[in-house]
Formats: C-alpha cells, sequence, structure tokens
C-alpha cells in the first residue's frame, strides 16, 4: 500500500468537498514526508499551526483515509525549517583592485494618497480571531486578482476590519505603485454616484471605478436600501470581475445578513472568499495593547497591561481607547500608573456599556428571532432539539455577556436550576472546540447583541 498516493487521493477529495479557500489556506502549507508501515509523516510550518490542523482537521483526514483505505492511518507532524538562501562562496583568486562605487539610494515609494500610512500588514497583529482574514490578505496581496477573488471581510465595530483593507491595499501599492489602488468608504461611493447623476458626470465616476485594478469598498452595508446605487455597483462588479481585478469589501455582518441588497448583487459578494473577524482572546488583547504601547512609547507595568485585557473585552478600538485614558492621566498629572490607579480611572469603562447596557430579554429576543421561535419557547418546558440548543445558546450568552449568576440566569428561563444553567454553558462550549462553524455562528450572535445593546 503507498500511502503517499492514497494521502494525495485524500487532497485531491477534500478539495472538491471544501471552500477553496479554506483548502488553500489549511493544506497548501501541509508537506508530505514519509510513511512507515500505517503511520504518514507531515511537515508543518509552526507549532501553532500543527495545533490548530490538529484540532480542527484532523479527525476529516483520518475519516477520510479510513474510507480509503479500510484502516486506520495516524499523523505524526514535524516543523519545517524555514529556508535558508544559500551561501555564496566568495572566490579565493585575488582580485584587481575596483574603482569605490556609492551605493545605491533607493528612493521609498509615495503614500497612497487613499490609504493611512500606518495601517501596514506588518503591525496588524495577528491571533486565532483574525489568522485566516489575515492569511487571505497577505495572500491578495501578493497576487491581486487571483487569490481569492473577491474578498469578503466582516466583523463587529472596532475589530480592525478598516486597518486590514487598507494594509492590505497599502502591501499592494508598495508592491508595485503602478497598480492602480482605488479605496472607497461606501458611504462616499454613494455619495459620489449622486452628484455625478446631478452633474451629469456619470461617464467619469464608471472610469474612476472601472479603471481600477484594485477596489477596495469599506463599510458596504451602507449600501442598504441604495437600490441605484446596488445597480452602478453590480455594474462595475462584473466589468472589474471579468477583467481579472481584485475586488475587496468590508462589512459590519455576513453577506446573509444584509438587508435591502439585490439578490443579484449578493451573490456577487459571495462568489470569492468569505472571512470574519471574531473579537480578541485575551492572549491577543495583551500582544495588542503591548504593539500600540511601543509603537507610542508607553510604558506601564505588566499587571496594569494585563488588567485592561482582561476587563476590556468588547474591541480594539475600546482597548485603545483604555490606554490612552491611563496614559494621558499619568502624562498630564504626573502621576505613576499603579494597579489601584488604573482600576481608579477606568472603573467606568469596566462597568460600561458591553456588561451594563445587556438585558436578558434582550438575548432571549436575538437568540429566539434567529431559531424563528418565540421567548416563550425558550422559557417553557419542551426538550426538542429545535428549542434546547438554542435555549442553552440563550443561557451560555447571557453568562458570557453580562454578570448574572446561574440562578438567576435559571430563574428567567422557567424557574430552571441553576446546574441546568452550568451544563447548559458547557454542552455550549464544548460545540464550539469541535465545530469551528458553530462558533462562528455564536460569535456572529455576540455581535448582534451587543450592536443591539448599543443602539
Amino acid at each position: 500500500m503507498n500511502l503517499q498516493d492514497f494521502w494525495n487521493e485524500t487532497l485531491s477529495q477534500l478539495k472538491s468537498d471544501m471552500d477553496e479557500g479554506e483548502f488553500s489556506f489549511v493544506f497548501s502549507s501541509l508537506q508530505f514526508e514519509a510513511s512507515t508501515g500505517n503511520k504518514i509523516t507531515l511537515s508543518v510550518p509552526s507549532a501553532f499551526f500543527r495545533e490548530q490542523l490538529k484540532g480542527k482537521y484532523l479527525k476529516v483526514l483520518e475519516e477520510k483515509l479510513w474510507e480509503l483505505t479500510g484502516q486506520k492511518i495516524d499523523f505524526d507532524f514535524s516543523l519545517r525549517k524555514p529556508e535558508v538562501a544559500p551561501k555564496v562562496r566568495v572566490s579565493e583568486q585575488p582580485r584587481e583592485p575596483m574603482e569605490e562605487t556609492k551605493p545605491q539610494r533607493t528612493v521609498p515609494r509615495k503614500a497612497h494618497s487613499q490609504l493611512n500610512p500606518d495601517y501596514t500588514l506588518e503591525n496588524y497583529v495577528v491571533g486565532k480571531n483574525n489568522e485566516f482574514a489575515y492569511s487571505c490578505a497577505v495572500s491578495i496581496s501578493k497576487d491581486p486578482g487571483n487569490a481569492y477573488n473577491p474578498f469578503f471581510l466582516y466583523g463587529g465595530v472596532g475589530l480592525g476590519k478598516t486597518h486590514l483593507i487598507q494594509a492590505l491595499g497599502n502591501a499592494i501599492h508598495r508592491n508595485n505603485d503602478k497598480i492602480q489602488v482605488t479605496y472607497v468608504p461606501a458611504e462616499s461611493f454613494v455619495n459620489e454616484f449622486l452628484t455625478a447623476i446631478k452633474d451629469r458626470t456619470q461617464n467619469a465616476f464608471k472610469n474612476k471605478y472601472r479603471n481600477a485594478d484594485v477596489l477596495l469598498i469599506d463599510d458596504i452595508h451602507d449600501l442598504q436600501n441604495k437600490k441605484d446605487t446596488q445597480e452602478e455597483l453590480f455594474n462595475t462588479f462584473n466589468a472589474l470581475y471579468e477583467a481579472k481585478k481584485q475586488i475587496v469589501f468590508t462589512s459590519d455582518r455576513p453577506p446573509q445578513e444584509l438587508k435591502a441588497f439585490a439578490e443579484r448583487l449578493l451573490s456577487r459578494l459571495t462568489r470569492g472568499i468569505i472571512a470574519d473577524l471574531q473579537l480578541p482572546t485575551w492572549e491577543t488583547r495583551l500582544v495588542i495593547l503591548r504593539t500600540k504601547m511601543e509603537s507610542k512609547g508607553i510604558r506601564l507595568s505588566d499587571a496594569v497591561v494585563e488588567l485592561v485585557a482582561k476587563n476590556v473585552s468588547t474591541n480594539i478600538r475600546d482597548l485603545e481607547a483604555a490606554l490612552n485614558k491611563i496614559w494621558a492621566y499619568g502624562e498630564l498629572l504626573n502621576r505613576e500608573i499603579t494597579l489601584e490607579v488604573a482600576q481608579e480611572q477606568l472603573k467606568s469603562v469596566f462597568a460600561g456599556p458591553a456588561q451594563q447596557n445587556i438585558a436578558i430579554d434582550l438575548v432571549q429576543r436575538v437568540v429566539a428571532e434567529t431559531h424563528n421561535l418565540g421567548i416563550q419557547d425558550l422559557k417553557g418546558k419542551k426538550r426538542t432539539q429545535a428549542i434546547t440548543l438554542p435555549r442553552q445558546i440563550a443561557m451560555f450568552l447571557i453568562r458570557e455577556l453580562t454578570e448574572y449568576s446561574t440562578t438567576e440566569v435559571g430563574t428567567e428561563f422557567g424557574g430552571r436550576d441553576h446546574t441546568t444553567v452550568m451544563h447548559a454553558v458547557q454542552k455550549i462550549e464544548d460545540k464550539m472546540r469541535t465545530e469551528p462553524s458553530f462558533e462562528i455562528k455564536i460569535q456572529n450572535l455576540i455581535r448582534t447583541v451587543r450592536d443591539r445593546a448599543g443602539s
């Protein structure tokens, strides 16, 4: 039995079963190294990649190989050493003296007029919450128009959408400034379109956007209910896509949640790769804070940084706001920012709208609407799967987003015992760990609840 042939067939079948972007992102980094007995050895680029692969895809690989071989195939993963450029052998023959030449000066490329130069891929903090979106952006920057086109990026307020889309534009511009990169917020696109109609300059408007090599449109959700503008974007999309020009969109919600959008435009938005930005983990929040501190020359103790990272879990924007507040306090009053000072200055932030404005009935209403149920279904006694899972999701979200105790939560669900709530939370956490698509669903619900609470 040649396991390498079976491995190649496994990849072939997975490629046809999976989303093209996901398959490329995961399996293009794997290399077949060897096989002995019933074991395949694969090399991976990093330990982090290895753990992600084991957690999300190892079972899929094992099941596929079982189907093909009728035997259980084990896997071993080795870390691949980074490639090192070969050393150039210096000739030992004596050389004739050469005229001293002045080193050539490299002229830095001019910054893109529509993009913030501070937004780069190099200073974008990558964690589990955004690694897939970031990897897609890096791939696009190297080969715009061919890899992942169109690219649809979504996430809640302050999670880094604008940073990533502009960093992508800056990377393309830096690599080749002859590539025409056009960036526009959707609201500006609407206003320009209306002005073009009023001034009868539609041709100039069309030429501006249809001659772009890379079109970046930020916050496309602002086009909801803009029927004529959507029609123009649809035609612009077709012209660019057929010419193999790169198109990138950002939104605060996934395409299927965009309301009052033409169906044919939605079909175009979902034609390529879709990636989401989730809430940063505690570890990622720590890295974000330390990166911001380094760029601004801020010095704070580890205890203070960890305090902020633990208590500000909403988004990156709020993290930076909290950091700026305590830094400004220390600078203006010439005081050391101790743990006690930080707690005092940020107590309003820590007890802010992320926790206080979220009511139990709001969470119940969002979950019920998402699953086509009524709130009374969640509070009732029925235990069918169609109701039990949404009920557990609602309990999990309330415990995640509020300070209510398990006893208080149980009371709001028909007087259930606190152990029922604890069991529900555990069930949802287990399901999130084993099903990536379910985890994305939960993150979308969290974003929806936060958005409604904020409004």
